[in-house]
């Protein structure tokens, strides 16, 4: 072998070890394709969005509550990423996963079939019908709001490997007092998000021990608990957000007493 065909393969082994580098780190990422070099939106970026003149006053008073600037930056939200978001209800997580992901996004608002009751039909109705009114919004175009079940949440074409971002807003205690399967809940979520995608699950905390136990009548879930499910579908906890803790919340009843915000807990799971 001449000295010029040894350099010219050692070249062809460095150009192919770089690219098999950058394929992994976009993974990683969780990105792919046009959407790896998206960063993350910068502080001033998300307050722009959250300023949006378009939105609505009660998503604004929802804001004292929610810190939605605070919760985007916790997700790490970027152009053109692909999201679901569990139990959209009216849809105000929704609006703001849209907003951050862009035209070249698309996020996906969940909520249950309609039950075959006329009266349940119509009540479970309202979020599908309330996503499609902020769709009609030119920034939020693209929400898709999808009726499954939350045992297979996930479109289709997005079921392997398709989702940046997953979030769970306030509603993972409901889902224990109803006749859900979180396991294969969490086991989808996790089939459906890229390597290094983060499911993020925001609720009500209770007081540690309690487990489930005061979920129907509180509406809180004991946050450990919580964690062991999620962890038992694969994920990885990769942060947890103190924006909305109160630890003066004694945690022992719905509404806190005397009147203080709630003691909230936001955690990141990651995909490993």
């Amino acid at each position: 072998m001449t000295p010029s065909s040894i350099v010219r393969r050692a070249l062809a082994g460095a150009f192919v070890g770089a690219c098999v580098c950058a394929l992994a780190a976009c993974a990683a990422d969780g990105l792919s394709g046009a959407d790896a070099g998206a960063k993350p939106l910068s502080a001033a970026e998300l307050d722009t969005i959250v300023a949006s003149p378009d939105r609505s006053d009660a998503d604004r008073r929802n804001d004292v509550r929610r810190k939605p600037a605070e919760m985007l930056a916790f997700i790490g939200v970027r152009p053109g990423m692909v999201a679901l978001d569990l139990s959209a209800g009216g849809g105000y997580t929704t609006e703001l996963l849209a907003r951050a992901a862009g035209p070249t996004g698309i996020v996906y608002g969940q909520s249950r079939p309609p039950a075959p009751a006329a009266s349940g039909a119509a009540a479970r109705r309202t979020s599908a019908m309330a996503l499609a009114e902020r769709a009609k919004k030119p920034a939020t175009a693209r929400i898709v709001a999808v009726e499954r079940p939350f045992e297979d949440p996930v479109p289709a074409e997005r079921a392997t490997a398709g989702l940046d971002v997953v979030t769970l807003m306030f509603n993972y205690h409901d889902l224990t007092y109803l006749p859900i399967d979180r396991a294969r809940m969490n086991a989808a979520v996790f089939r459906a998000l890229k390597p290094g995608g983060v499911y993020v699950v925001a609720d009500h905390s209770a007081q540690p021990g309690t487990g489930i136990s005061v979920a129907s009548t509180l509406h809180r879930i004991d946050e450990a608990f919580l964690r062991r499910e999620v962890e038992a579908a694969g994920f990885r906890l990769a942060d947890e957000g103190l924006f909305l803790r109160n630890r003066a919340d004694p945690r022992d009843r719905e509404e806190p007493d005397p009147p203080m915000p709630k003691d909230e807990f936001v955690f990141r799971f990651v995909k490993p």
